[in-house]
């Protein structure tokens, strides 16, 4: 609370601003949620075993629709006749060619050799040299140790070239994702109707797979670096929009008060109080950005878009785990490279801030400006130990030019010397070898065929059984029934849950789906989202109220998800293909490690926060540690609950597409085949279209069920 809040005397009742008018609810009239879906479901089923196998609109792979075809043709006449337009040939052509060369610039700098040199210009030893020194500007020691480590690993494991060309990828993506994306953040947050408009843009952009948009990026932008651009810029966009937005939303209204009476025109208020006081945030909605770009540029292998994705996408070829298992691990050590670099860089941006939010008024605009305008320096401490102390401007500047005098040697080294230019092999150095890519991809390869050979039988009989119980009768129900009686069922649990408000979504979103003739697939599908969703919070309120009630089980579980969290989609694939062979359930398996971790913290968080008054009443009762989770913690968290639904369902929806490559079956099998079969390009198409309804339709419901939850 503010000392102007302090000073402001509530008003009377009476003289109370009307707020807005909110449906009534009678809280002694029960909603009867269970009882409502358990009456769905009864007539669902009279009317499942009525007319199973009836208007299903079923279709088989190699069958289109008019659509479909329609589609097809306008691929036609873009490659036909795209160069001669001008909005393909001169604008998305101009776009390509820029980030083509861009790319290609980066790429003879640092990962491949720039003719007439048979090296890069920079070599190995002059890139960590320099990465390094930058790192300890910006982040600190500990982050430059780590960033030393991972980059010496990329080179140990023989995947340098591709690791800098991820590298490469994913920073002009981010870049440009920031030039585009803060104006846009900016823009909505100080203008309502702006955020209208763009909110569902973003929306799109964010529930439709990532898979969905390779077949069109291809065909407006061919294949290499200039689509796997566009593809990282499309998907890693969303994040730094919407937390640039919510960023500078949350400036005190006081402060902004205070700004104002001082005469400060819009673009002060912004340059000199607004972005100094959303600067910590922002730079997290830029690591959030650089995760997604890292995650969307491995997928981007499949345009041919450099990177490590492609030596994941050769292993999985031709199963070969262990090359894929290092490609992966190195895309998992840049991850948390990237994550962790970032994160001290957010840290250090928001040193300095304490005495801002413990000020208000006219101090809190005082101090904003003060920040922005002083070296970032001089408003830090040591940023807990990872920094240099405190120092005058000029002796910050000698350290950094003293410690720039080695970088300058090692880059003058690097272009001379050939073993500093490219990374030598180390499969026959005694210290290394261990570590090498060669011997790890054996290794992994010998201890993953020990062990299938010991619990095939185990992993086998449990997809079997799992496919024969859950998977098979939950597709049945759903992909067998009449079009228009799920149309309703799904009309209906959107009303139970979420009252009238989902229903317009709900329907638009249903006739999108019927639309594009893949009706039986999308439901599939469905069938897929909601069996791995239901796996996903079984393992989420277990982990999640065990980390919210035992501070211990958090610092033991909470790195676990961390890792999981960081690691990119694709790489899960590698695990659940060796262990369960290509099915349905090894894509659901897949989709649960994927989407577990987000559904776990959110949980955790809303166990956390129950009110220790309510938890020490309910224990002074005699309350038994069961009825204290299932009475009272649970219940009171339901809104964080209902959210990790929320989450675990889109995060699975992605994943479960994806998995259509290791035998998903569905929506995602269909888009992977209009990618590789011209003849199915249009249904392909059609078939991400339906994915991002269906992901819509679920987001909408799931988002007005938190909110009446929450009311």
């Amino acid at each position: 609370m503010t000392a102007v809040d302090t000073l402001e005397a509530p008003p009377p009742p009476e003289a109370s601003a009307p707020k807005e008018e909110q449906p009534y609810v009678d809280p002694r009239k029960p909603r009867r949620t269970g009882l409502k879906l358990l009456g769905v479901l009864i007539v669902w089923l009279v009317l499942f075993f009525s007319l199973k196998n009836k208007m299903t609109k079923a279709m088989g792979i190699q069958d289109t629709t008019e659509l479909h075809r329609k589609l097809n043709d306008a691929r036609d006449w873009v490659q036909l006749h795209g160069g001669d337009n001008w909005f393909f040939g001169s604008v998305l052509g101009t776009i390509g060619d820029f980030s083509n060369w861009v790319v290609q610039q980066l790429q003879k700098l640092i990962s491949i050799p720039a003719f007439p040199r048979p090296t890069p210009e920079i070599g190995w030893l002059g890139v960590v040299a320099l990465v390094a020194w930058i790192t300890y500007v910006l982040a600190g020691l500990r982050s430059t140790i780590l960033v030393t480590i991972s980059m010496l690993l990329f080179g140990v494991f023989g995947l340098w070239p591709d690791s800098m060309d991820l590298l490469i990828v994913t920073i002009v993506s981010v870049v440009i994702c920031i030039i585009i994306g803060l104006p846009i953040g900016i823009g909505m947050a100080r203008n309502k109707t702006t955020s209208t408009v763009i909110t569902p843009i973003l929306d799109i952009m964010q529930t439709m797979p990532p898979f969905c948009y390779l077949a069109p990026m291809a065909l407006f932008f061919g294949i290499g670096p200039s689509a796997a651009v566009v593809l990282t810029i499309i998907y890693a966009l969303p994040p730094i929009v919407r937390i640039t937005e919510h960023a500078i939303k949350s400036v005190s209204p006081t402060t902004i008060e205070a700004a104002r009476s001082m005469g400060l025109t819009k673009m002060q208020m912004l340059r000199q109080v607004q972005l100094p006081m959303a600067r910590r945030t922002i730079v997290v909605g830029i690591n959030q950005c650089t995760m997604a770009a890292l995650s969307m540029a491995t997928i981007a292998a499949l345009v041919n878009g450099p990177g490590l994705g492609k030596p994941v996408v050769a292993a999985l070829q031709i199963e070969n785990v262990g090359a894929a298992s290092v490609a992966g691990l190195a895309i998992v050590l840049m991850a948390i490279m990237l994550d962790r670099t970032t994160t001290a860089a957010s840290e250090r941006a928001a040193s300095g801030q304490s005495q801002v939010a413990s000020t208000s008024g006219m101090g809190v605009m005082l101090a904003g400006v003060a920040l922005e305008r002083l070296p970032r320096w001089a408003t830090e401490e040591a940023g807990r130990g990872q920094h240099l102390p405190r120092l005058t401007r000029s002796g910050r500047a000698l350290v950094m030019g003293v410690l720039l005098i080695p970088v300058v040697f090692c880059l003058w080294l690097s272009r001379l010397q050939l073993d500093y230019a490219i990374f030598p092999n180390v499969d026959n150095t005694p210290v290394l070898k261990w570590i090498s890519g060669a011997n790890l991809t054996n290794a992994i390869n010998d201890f993953t065929n020990w062990l299938i050979d010991h619990i095939d039988t185990f992993t086998i009989g449990l997809k079997n059984d799992v496919t024969t119980w859950l998977i098979n009768p939950l597709q049945n129900l759903l992909a067998e029934s009449p079009w228009w009686v799920m149309a309703l069922v799904l009309l209906a649990v959107a009303y139970v849950l979420g009252g009238w408000r989902p229903l317009i979504p709900t329907v638009i979103c249903e006739a999108v789906i019927y639309g594009t003739g893949l009706w039986n697939d999308a439901m599939v599908t469905l069938a897929m989202t909601l069996l791995a969703t239901a796996l996903v919070m079984l393992l989420a309120v277990w982990l999640g109220v065990t980390m919210g009630r035992s501070r211990q089980a958090d610092v033991v579980i909470r790195p676990v998800l961390d890792a999981f969290q960081v690691i990119p989609p694709f790489v899960y694939l590698v695990p659940a293909l060796a262990l369960f062979q290509p099915s349905r359930f090894t894509a659901i398996v897949a989709a649960v490690a994927y989407a577990f971790p987000i559904a776990t913290k959110l949980v955790a968080d809303g166990i956390r926060g129950v009110a220790p008054t309510t938890v020490e009443a309910a224990r002074a009762s005699g309350s038994t540690r069961r009825q204290m989770i299932l009475k009272v913690q649970l219940p009171m968290a339901r809104e964080s609950l209902v959210l990790a639904t929320n989450q675990g369902l889109l995060y699975v929806l992605s994943m479960v597409v994806i998995g259509g490559m290791v035998g998903g079956g569905s929506l995602g099998y269909i888009v992977v085949s209009g990618f590789s079969q011209q003849q199915l390009f249009g249904k392909g198409l059609a078939a991400g279209v339906a994915i991002a309804a269906l992901g819509v339709m679920l987001d909408r419901i799931a988002r007005y069920a938190a909110a009446r939850a929450g009311r």
